[in-house]
């Protein structure tokens, strides 16, 4: 085994040793193939977070792009991470497109709010790019994926 792959392999099993109980019963690799599948692109950000206190127990998406500090749609900035905050806490939900560019070339889509069936969950996602679907298809899809791999029971 080459040495790169010997520490993805380690890494991989550290993060699966330390995963979340919040996400029991649901396979992290088949949620994220799920997410990837519906909204992948290198500009999505997903974070599923404990309802109240907003801590993170799985995020879809690199470092950069779940850190970016894009237009809120309503005059501000925001994180992602202050969206699922701000969900965390009052368990509104949040659908939000705008432009992200000055020239309008490009948006941000919004999406936040409790996941059905688990109401010690709540997620938050932005997209951001050139072809952005508006936050509530962004929300849309993102429900069909939990189903999909039994995060929302039906």
């Amino acid at each position: 085994m080459n040495g790169r792959l010997a520490l993805a392999t380690v890494l991989a099993l550290g993060l699966s040793a330390c995963s979340p109980s919040a996400l029991k019963g649901v396979d992290a690799g088949a949620l994220d193939a799920a997410i990837n599948a519906t909204i992948g692109d290198p500009g999505t950000c997903v974070l599923i977070g404990e309802a109240g206190s907003g801590d993170t127990v799985h995020r879809f998406g690199s470092n950069v792009t779940c850190g970016r500090v894009l237009p809120a749609c309503d005059g501000a900035t925001r994180t992602l991470e202050d969206l699922l905050h701000l969900t965390a806490k009052g368990r509104q939900a949040v659908n939000a497109s705008c432009a992200s560019s000055p020239d309008g070339a490009r948006s941000v889509a919004w999406a936040a709010g409790p996941i059905e069936t688990r109401d010690e969950l709540v997620y938050a996602a932005a997209m951001e790019g050139p072809n952005t679907p508006p936050g509530v298809v962004v929300a849309d899809k993102l429900k069909n994926a939990f189903v999909k791999v039994g995060l929302i029971q039906r």
